[in-house]
C-alpha cells in the first residue's frame, strides 16, 4: 500500500509545491494525502494517480485560503521557498512553471484560478480532467483559466542555454567579489529589479530595488559585507534559474536566484528568511553537500 503511494509521491510534491509556493507546506499536504489514501477503500479507486491528484489539490485549496491571510501580513516582499532543480525530477520538468517569477505571479490568483492554471500550464491537464479534479464544469474551468491568464499577463520566457546563463552569473559574481561596480552594472539590465525576503526574521530591504545603478550598489554592499564576514558562495540551479548559495561557517544563510535572458540580468531574488531555507538545506544534506550538523541558521 505504501509502495503504491510512493510511486506518486514525487509528482504529488511537484503539484503541491506549485500550488502553494512552499516546500514545507507541500510536504505536509502530501502527507495529508497519504493519510487519506491509507484510510480509503482501495477497491473503489480505479485510477490511483487521478484520485491522489484530486485529493491533494483540494487539500492545497484549503491551505491556500488560510495562507493568503498570512501573506497579507508578511513583512517585506514574499518569495517562494527555494528548491534545487538540477537533476531529473518532477520539479525539474517544465522549469518555467517552478521559477520564482512564475510562483510570485500565481499569488495574484484566487485558489480556484491557481489550481486550474497550474494543472493546465504545468501538468498539461485537459479541461475535462481539471473539471473532474475540481468538481466543476469544463466551461467553468475554461473561464477560470482564461481569467488566470489575464491576471498573470505575459510572462518572460527565455531560451538561453544553461551554459550562457551560468557565464552571465559568473561575470556578475566576479565583478561583485572584486569590487568592480562598473563591471557589475554592465551585467545588469537597465530595468533590473532586486527583491529580498527576510520575513522579519533576517535583515532585508523591505521594498524592491529598481535600476542598474541602485541594484549594483546594493549587490556590491552585500558582497562587501559577505566577504568581510567570511561567507562562502556556491553556484546551483535554483527554481530552474542560476542560483548562488551563501554559507557562513557551513550554515546556509541565504539563497540568490538570478534571472537572466542570456545577455543581461533582469531580476535578483534573495531569500534570507531562515524559515524558508530548510528544504533546500535538506536537499544539500541528501546529496552529501552539507552535513547534518550544519544546515540553516535559526532552524
Amino acid at each position: 500500500m505504501g509502495e503504491e503511494f510512493e510511486e506518486h509521491r514525487a509528482r504529488l510534491f511537484a503539484l503541491a509545491y506549485r500550488l502553494l509556493g512552499s516546500a514545507a507546506e507541500a510536504e505536509d499536504a502530501v502527507q495529508d494525502a497519504y493519510l487519506r489514501w491509507n484510510g480509503a477503500e482501495r477497491v473503489a479507486i480505479a485510477a490511483p494517480g487521478a484520485w491522489l491528484a484530486k485529493v491533494l489539490t483540494n487539500i492545497c485549496l484549503n491551505r491556500l485560503t488560510s495562507s493568503r491571510a498570512r501573506r497579507e501580513e508578511y513583512i517585506g516582499p514574499w518569495l517562494p521557498e527555494p528548491i534545487l532543480t538540477d537533476g531529473p525530477s518532477e520539479l525539474a520538468e517544465r522549469r518555467d512553471s517552478v521559477s520564482m517569477a512564475f510562483l510570485v505571479l500565481l499569488e495574484r490568483l484566487t485558489p480556484a484560478e491557481r489550481a486550474v492554471f497550474v494543472l493546465r500550464e504545468a501538468f498539461s491537464y485537459g479541461y475535462r480532467e481539471i473539471a473532474e479534479v475540481l468538481d466543476l464544469s469544463e466551461a467553468n474551468c475554461r473561464q477560470l483559466h482564461r481569467r488566470a491568464q489575464q491576471r498573470v499577463g505575459e510572462r518572460r520566457r527565455f531560451e538561453a542555454a544553461a551554459g550562457t546563463r551560468r557565464r552571465i552569473v559568473e561575470r556578475f559574481l566576479r565583478a561583485a567579489r572584486s569590487g568592480d561596480l562598473a563591471g557589475l552594472e554592465s551585467a545588469l539590465a537597465a530595468d533590473v529589479v532586486a527583491w529580498a525576503d527576510g520575513g522579519g526574521r533576517a535583515g532585508a530591504a523591505l521594498r524592491p530595488i529598481v535600476g542598474a545603478a541602485k541594484v549594483g550598489r546594493y549587490v556590491m554592499g552585500l558582497a562587501g559585507r559577505g566577504a568581510a564576514a567570511g561567507y562562502a558562495l556556491a553556484q546551483a540551479e535554483v527554481n530552474g534559474e542560476p542560483g548562488v548559495l551563501a554559507f557562513l561557517d557551513g550554515v546556509l544563510r541565504s539563497v540568490f536566484v538570478i534571472e537572466t535572458d542570456g545577455e543581461r540580468i533582469y531580476g535578483v531574488r534573495t531569500v534570507l528568511n531562515p524559515d524558508k531555507l530548510g528544504y533546500i538545506a535538506q536537499q544539500l544534506v541528501s546529496r552529501g553537500e552539507l552535513s547534518h550538523s550544519e544546515g540553516v541558521a535559526g532552524s
